[in-house]
């Protein structure tokens, strides 16, 4: 007997989890809850450890006690889906969830942002990718080739940008700026020290100098790591709707602050999402557990 429906947004950065109730009427939403990073890249047991911490919180947020996995069935839109190893691994170590449906954070974005209607996002946040739904049903993706051979324009993607310009500011091959003492201060403040933190850098940890970079946008180099951002986005875009023709939405942690950066045609085009990532896993399990019982 299945309960309660859980939707769950799981990245490099954070996991968001929206729990509902299920009834004969449909989904209704009681809560939210968070915790930290839950991307397949990080491990299958980080991962798990997460989701559940989010499902916890989303739980005592509604003033629930937790019920038992049987009663929970649970959709989730997590980073790394992409790749099957890691998705496989991930859904053999499910703790005992009645129902489970994992896709990839693209998918669960795209099913939030349009209400599950054709449109295209570019999601921007610690990473990037690109996905569209077509009138015809058909799913495509672009980008989400994973930090960092890809994931162009993201929270990553600009950190390792800005680690790049310090390097060359501290070689002397660039000049000195406000911009690149911050960088090198959240750094560790010398060559030595940032040698370590590179030592131990992840994708996450140099999605941790974006908003650095954000924030300096009026220097020279921020600026110009910000319009290469822009432009990579919109590459995205073109590609996943060369027409134009089809609502789009930016979407993630980032998706906002870059729209600024775009080129300002597709600017003018995009939009907000309707919901989020975990809005949209919420209504992907929905969905199955319905074609569930309708096949029973």
């Amino acid at each position: 007997m299945i309960d309660y429906l859980i939707g769950v947004d799981g990245g490099g950065t954070g996991t968001r989890v929206r729990i509902a109730t299920l009834s004969p009427d449909g989904a209704a939403e009681l809560a939210q809850g968070t915790s930290g990073p839950s991307g397949l890249s990080l491990g299958i047991d980080r991962a798990w450890a997460s989701v559940q911490e989010a499902v916890a919180n989303a739980f005592a947020a509604a003033g629930i006690a937790l019920p038992p996995l049987e009663r929970m069935a649970i959709g989730l839109g997590l980073a790394g889906v992409h790749n099957r190893q890691w998705a496989d691994t991930f859904r053999a170590a499910d703790p005992g969830y009645a129902a489970l449906v994992l896709e990839t954070d693209a998918f669960t974005t795209l099913v939030g942002a349009h209400g599950g209607k054709p449109g295209a996002i570019v999601a921007i946040g610690t990473g990037s990718v690109g996905e569209v739904l077509l009138p015809d049903g058909t799913r495509r993706e672009v980008g989400g080739w994973g930090f960092p051979a890809g994931d162009e324009a993201s929270g990553g993607w600009i950190g390792l940008a800005a680690i790049n310009h310090i390097e060359q500011v501290l070689d002397g091959r660039r000049a000195r700026s406000p911009f690149a003492d911050a960088v090198v201060k959240a750094c560790g403040g010398d060559r030595a020290a940032i040698q370590v933190w590179l030592g131990h850098a992840t994708q996450t940890t140099y999605a941790t100098l974006a908003p650095l970079v954000l924030r300096h946008a009026d220097d020279p180099a921020a600026r110009a790591i910000l319009t290469n951002a822009g432009i990579e986005a919109a590459a995205i875009a073109r590609a996943l709707d060369p027409d134009g023709t089809l609502p789009l939405a930016l979407c993630g942690g980032l998706g906002t602050a870059l729209r600024d950066w775009l080129p300002p045609a597709l600017a003018a085009r995009a939009r907000a999402p309707e919901g989020d990532s975990a809005r949209g896993a919420l209504r992907m399990i929905e969905l199955h557990v319905a074609n569930a019982s309708t096949a029973a």
